[in-house]
């Protein structure tokens, strides 16, 4: 663990719609939002303002190399140096970044949420903590089409189509062998309120005073 003058990282990662976001919600609830700094790996998403809307949908978003995890790893460092970072933001209905940014400013704890955190070692070795959200596929799936059809415009077949071609394939390949590198397993995510219970407890004990 880091010391009292450093920032800690905790990672939470897990298959799409596993409860990650409401366990960050119920961590950043708790905590305060003026002592920790949310960096969803989502928001790194890469530009692709230079390629069609038909070419941006048939990009496998659940793939590592969508990411630009490189530029969160840089971000993270920043942080950790006492220094503010510019985070990008993505606009999920016109699948490219927006031209907005979010200013982050240097926190006690840095959050970092994704369904691909731990796959890359240079990222998954920045956290002080692992934490992985375990829960059944099917209610996964669920939660994610509610979210993509009442959230991001999607349609209830195109929700079905991009999980069958790249998101379960994916979470196959690269999502859920990194739960061996977890500290923490938690069912259900946010919904387990014992185990997201103890991890706040654990946080608040890490915290300087």
């Amino acid at each position: 663990m880091p010391t009292s003058s450093t920032p800690l990282i905790i990672g939470i990662a897990g298959g799409s719609g596993s409860g990650k976001t409401t366990l960050a919600s119920s961590i950043l609830e708790a905590i305060g939002e003026d002592r920790i700094a949310l960096l969803p790996h989502d928001a790194y998403y890469r530009d692709q303002s230079y390629k069609t809307f038909n070419e941006r949908l048939s990009v496998n978003y659940d793939h590592p190399d969508s990411l630009e995890t490189e530029l969160l790893i840089k971000h993270i460092q920043s942080l950790k140096r006492g220094e503010a970072v510019d985070m990008p933001v993505y606009d999920f209905k016109q699948h490219t970044r927006a031209s907005t940014t979010v200013h982050i400013q240097p926190k006690p704890i840095i959050l970092v949420e994704g369904i691909l955190i731990f796959v890359e070692p240079k990222l998954r070795n920045q956290c002080s903590m692992k934490l992985y959200v375990d829960t059944d596929q099917d209610i996964c799936f669920i939660r994610r089409l509610l979210r993509d059809v009442t959230e991001r415009g999607r349609t209830v077949e195109s929700v079905i189509d991009q999980y069958l071609k790249t998101v379960r394939p994916s979470f196959i390949e690269f999502v859920e062998p990194t739960k061996r590198f977890a500290d923490v397993i938690i069912p259900e995510g946010g919904m387990n309120t014992v185990a997201s219970d103890m991890v706040i407890a654990r946080l608040k004990a890490l915290l300087p005073e």
